[in-house]
């Protein structure tokens, strides 16, 4: 048998096709526009659901149900010794919860990996894992090395609208309101599971320039002497992503900045026209 299946979600932004040339297994994570349910990488694409979304769509995500989740385990559990299961962190989401409670049953088959990663940088815990499986470790020791290294990524991002985080219950709606009066776009900071304030800029440009300043702070401390992917991370439209990405890569000169868009399950609570700078290490 071979040693572990890796299982993720769309929450990490890997769509299926990517799936498929990484050879991991996908769930494709639910979502709700106006009522109707959609499969993120299968229905809905990105400009379907930005442009619903300006016509000022209900938007909402949901969890995919636990038999699936356990049918496709058992499935895995055929071929596999084990599997390493990488929900999105457990302090952002209710998925990371329901899977853990799935694998009590399951000891030392499952190992639901709570790394604190949301995005880019829980694809990178599963590149790395990909790696560490290559080096022979086992499931047991993949999930001790990711969850002992969890703080060890940066992403902070500025949100257009603080229109969906309103509804989610993450912000007021008296704070909602003063930021759209006086123009402010929160930066927030992910470094852990926990979704932060980091600084207040008035309009977006100031609060790109913030994000690039923390970035940079970041990678000559935290990250010094070390080999880090930079990415620009957006919401909304392509070519805005890679208008995006040029200005990174502009303040960035030295290195290389990847470009990544957001997964749907993200932009149903910062809507569109968010901007992100994330970091994480490579192992």
């Amino acid at each position: 048998m071979k040693s572990a299946a890796i299982v993720a979600d769309t929450n990490s932004g890997i769509m299926p096709r990517q799936a498929a040339e990484m050879g991991i297994q996908l769930i494709s994570m639910p979502f709700l526009v106006n009522g109707e349910q959609h499969l993120e990488g299968k229905s809905c694409p990105a400009p379907e659901f930005f442009a619903k979304l300006a016509e000022g769509a209900e938007v909402s995500t949901s969890q995919p149900s636990p038999g699936e989740i356990i049918r496709l385990w058992e499935k895995l559990l055929k071929h596999h010794e084990a599997v390493l299961h990488f929900p999105m962190s457990s302090s952002l989401s209710g998925t990371c919860q329901t899977a853990q409670a799935l694998a009590l049953d399951y000891p030392g088959k499952v190992f639901v990996v709570d790394n604190q990663r949301i995005s880019v940088t829980l694809m990178q815990s599963i590149e790395d894992a990909q790696k560490l499986l290559a080096e022979g470790r086992s499931a047991a020791e993949i999930q001790k090395i990711l969850e002992r290294d969890k703080l060890d990524a940066s992403i902070y991002i500025a949100v257009n609208t603080l229109e969906y985080l309103k509804k989610s219950g993450r912000v007021t709606s008296t704070a909602a309101a003063m930021a759209t009066v006086l123009n402010l776009k929160p930066v927030l900071q992910i470094q852990g599971g926990k979704l932060d304030a980091f600084k207040k800029a008035r309009g977006m440009q100031q609060a790109k320039t913030v994000m690039a300043e923390a970035m940079q702070r970041d990678l000559e401390t935290r990250f010094a002497g070390r080999r880090v992917r930079l990415f620009a991370a957006y919401s909304g439209l392509e070519e805005e992503g890679r208008q995006w990405q040029a200005e990174v890569q502009a303040l960035f000169p030295d290195r290389t900045v990847e470009l990544y868009a957001l997964p749907i399950s993200i932009c149903c609570h910062v809507g569109a026209g968010a901007r992100a700078i994330a970091c994480a290490p490579v192992m």
